[in-house]
């Protein structure tokens, strides 16, 4: 299926181009969540009448996503679990938890955007974790997992 893209896309391609993509996921995620419109004729028309527009919203949505990475650059999430006398958690700390200590601590992060490249946290400690705040913008939090009793 033709699509034009209406933001940039992860290994897919930027905004404005014209790509070839599986009918199922244009379907049920690019199109659904406003990343990417059919390429018929008349979008193509309308895309490029309004093309200055959408690539201003583009480098506003950037510029805030930088100005976010600003405020979260070295912001500390504490995350209190059950933990044995070696040190290991009874469990883990997910995404899902690191994104609730964020939101505590006023930031409104999703889940889906929080990098963990080994899987959920397991032992006591601290950690440096990365978030995707903008498909070029991260950001690096340190994540303090303590032990409870």
């Amino acid at each position: 299926m033709q699509i034009i893209l209406m933001e940039k896309v992860v290994n897919l391609g930027n905004l404005g181009d014209l790509v070839k993509v599986k009918a199922g996921y244009a379907r049920n995620f690019l199109i659904p969540h406003g990343k990417a419109k059919r390429a018929t004729p008349v979008a193509m028309k309308e895309f490029e009448g309004r093309r200055a527009e959408f690539e201003k919203a583009a480098a506003e949505k950037l510029v805030a996503a930088q100005a976010l990475a600003e405020k979260l650059a070295g912001v500390l999430v504490t995350v209190a679990r059950k933990a044995g006398v070696d040190g290991r958690l009874f469990g883990s700390v997910t995404n899902h938890d690191i994104a609730d200590g964020l939101r505590a601590l006023g930031f409104d992060i999703e889940k889906s955007d929080i990098r963990m490249p080994v899987g959920p946290l397991k032992t006591v400690g601290e950690s440096s974790l990365a978030v995707a705040l903008h498909t070029d913008v991260l950001a690096t939090i340190k994540v303090a997992v303590v032990g409870e009793q």
